[in-house]
């Protein structure tokens, strides 16, 4: 169970997970040994799952990003899992309740690669019985 300063260190880690461990000592009041042994226990206890750099996907080359829905065969979830983490531009994965069953995240080059993925990658997939693109516009990271 977290405490409210384990709270504040996540939340002050999802703002800025390259804070050291002075600087979260010092925002969150307590010492520096406090600090270095809560974050290595949210670490150990998988609460923090690790520590990434938030990438802005056009200054990358990735112009193009779309939701994709897919209708998927009973039983199937655990062999499609794999078979999706094999394809780069799906860069989120969701199994889901709905009106679908999956949910990703494809982050594609151009609109011609995305149709590529969509296309040829994803509907050549055994499980899949149905998908839906939703072209996205402009998105926004909190």
């Amino acid at each position: 169970m977290l405490d409210e300063i384990d709270r504040r260190m996540v939340e002050e880690l999802q703002r800025d997970g390259r804070l050291s461990g002075r600087a979260l000592a010092e925002r969150l009041t307590i010492s520096r040994a406090n600090a270095y042994a809560r974050l290595a226990r949210l670490v150990d206890d998988g609460v923090i799952t690790g520590f990434t750099a938030t990438v802005d996907p056009a200054k990358v080359g990735l112009h193009t990003s779309a939701y994709v829905t897919l209708t998927v065969r009973q039983n199937s979830w655990r062999e499609l899992r794999a078979q999706l983490h094999t394809i780069p531009e799906v860069r989120h994965i969701a199994l889901v309740g709905g009106d679908f069953d999956v949910l990703l995240l494809v982050r594609a080059v151009d609109n011609d690669a995305l149709r590529h993925v969509v296309l040829e990658r994803l509907q050549a997939l055994p499980a899949v019985v149905a998908s839906r693109t939703i072209l996205v516009f402009e998105d926004e990271t909190r």
